[in-house]
């Protein structure tokens, strides 16, 4: 089993597999150490976040989307070259080709256990085959209410500095 997630305290992504058994495991970048609740789990069946204790979950497939649009951008390329050399039976071929390439993985790849709230990945041992697909209308009311905490709890002018300078806060201009 593994977790990755970021830290709430320093923002450093963790990847924690020690300790996650025990019920207990740290960041090794500020050494906030955190319990995970035993309403995590009910018949060994992971129902809440190990990061943050939210109970809704999605699953997805364990595969970097950067490297599943570069094979779809290749295909799509390969096959417009062979298409404007009047090949369309290669270009079909190609497309064809790829197609199958991303169905193989598709079918190979584990899924893995995603957080709407913290984005934390839980990879499991056990199959999560029980666990529901992404759900725009919760991702909606979870991005809802991340917008709804910013406006109640703004940014302190000592972590508004800090993030302008990282690019990621912008003061709005008056």
């Amino acid at each position: 089993m593994q977790l990755v997630f970021s830290c709430p305290k320093c923002e450093q992504t963790v990847r924690a597999t020690e300790g996650l058994t025990e019920g207990r495991y740290r960041c090794p970048g500020c050494g906030d150490e955190r319990t995970v609740p035993e309403s995590a789990w009910r018949k060994e069946q992971l129902c809440r976040c190990l990061a943050c204790g939210e109970k809704d979950l999605w699953r997805q497939k364990d595969f970097p989307q950067a490297i599943g649009l570069a094979i779809v951008g290749t295909g799509i390329l390969l096959s417009t070259i062979a298409w404007a050399q009047y090949r369309p039976l290669i270009a079909i071929g190609i497309l064809m080709l790829f197609a199958l390439a991303d169905l193989a993985l598709y079918s190979l790849m584990k899924d893995v256990l995603v957080c709407y709230r913290c984005h934390a990945r839980h990879r499991l041992d056990s199959s999560v085959t029980e666990y529901d697909r992404f759900s725009h209308e919760t991702a909606e009311r979870y991005r809802q209410d991340a917008i709804r905490q910013k406006t109640q709890h703004p940014p302190t002018a000592d972590t508004a500095s800090a993030r302008q300078d990282c690019g990621e806060y912008r003061e709005p201009s008056s």
